[in-house]
């Protein structure tokens, strides 16, 4: 039988987890609520603006989600996001894109809404060309895991509603390192006049389910759609090029081939306009001509 003294130290060691598991659940409880504040900073609301900075990042340049379950930094774990989807979609899907009741900061026309074909060989993934004034950054669109974002986004592209469109935010905290580009006023508060529903990876979860709300890592190499809210995006979208940590609220629909990371690494090593962690990127970015190649 254990002795008094070694029970003793089994529940002072016990008692240490506990308080460490506490203390780490208070750690993420704050830099959540950090992150909140910092959302009302850079969101208007209802114009498909906003990024969700959480603490935490990585290192590696990992184009792939599913390259690793889960990424460590200090004494924190963040999972990647899902591999992809649970289970596949129909061969064609319908989708919605409302009128968000905003002025469009560029005359454009809602996306096509019936019959986008998810699967073949021409469809799944989607080669595009953004040539900007910085470097031609590829990038390759997931129809098969959100096509309603893919279909929009090709349909701006053609459109010409992106071409001589500035980028807008750049970040470079250690938690969040993105380029966000689609709002052709420069401003952060310009859409296309509409709004439509996230997809992958949000649509994985139930909508109580609080994982939905748990920082995952999107991975460097990731295209997304910038937001306010559930169901509020348009036309902005970012590009990741160094591990970022948010809540899966973000739909992802691409990823960015290798030209496309070296000219984002430029962009972000001239740093933000002023100095600072988030704002205009200081190599002034335009986006020049968005085309399926």
């Amino acid at each position: 039988m254990p002795s008094n003294a070694q029970r003793r130290n089994a529940a002072k060691r016990k008692l240490e987890r506990q308080l460490e598991r506490r203390a780490e659940r208070e750690r993420k409880r704050r830099r959540m609520t950090i992150a909140l504040s910092a959302l009302g900073i850079v969101v208007v609301v209802g114009a498909g603006a906003a990024l969700w900075a959480v603490a935490g990042s990585g290192d590696d340049a990992a184009t792939d989600a599913s390259a690793s379950d889960t990424t460590t930094e200090g004494d924190s774990e963040y999972p990647a996001l899902p591999a992809g989807r649970s289970e596949p979609l129909p061969e064609t899907v319908n989708c919605e894109y409302p009128v968000d009741g905003r002025e469009a900061a560029k005359p454009v026309e809602p996306p096509r809404t019936e019959g986008i074909v998810t699967t073949g060989e021409s469809n799944t993934d989607i080669s595009v060309s953004v040539e900007t004034t910085q470097g031609n950054i590829g990038l390759i669109l997931h129809n098969d895991e959100s096509p309603c974002t893919v279909n929009n986004f090709l349909s701006l592209a053609g459109q010409g509603y992106f071409d001589g469109t500035d980028c807008h935010r750049l970040t470079t905290s250690p938690s969040l390192a993105v380029l966000q580009c689609g709002d052709p006023t420069g401003s952060g508060s310009g859409g296309p006049g509409y709004q439509f529903a996230n997809e992958f990876p949000t649509d994985q979860y139930a909508a109580d389910d609080p994982a939905s709300q748990e920082p995952v890592i999107y991975p460097r190499g990731t295209v997304a759609m910038a937001n306010a809210g559930p169901g509020t995006n348009g036309s902005q979208f970012f590009l990741v090029y160094e591990d970022s940590v948010l809540p899966p609220q973000y739909t992802v629909f691409g990823t960015i081939d290798e030209t496309g990371l070296a000219t984002l690494d430029k962009i972000a090593e001239a740093g933000v306009a002023g100095g600072t962690a988030d704002g205009a990127p200081a190599a002034t970015t335009t986006l020049t001509s968005v085309r399926m190649d």
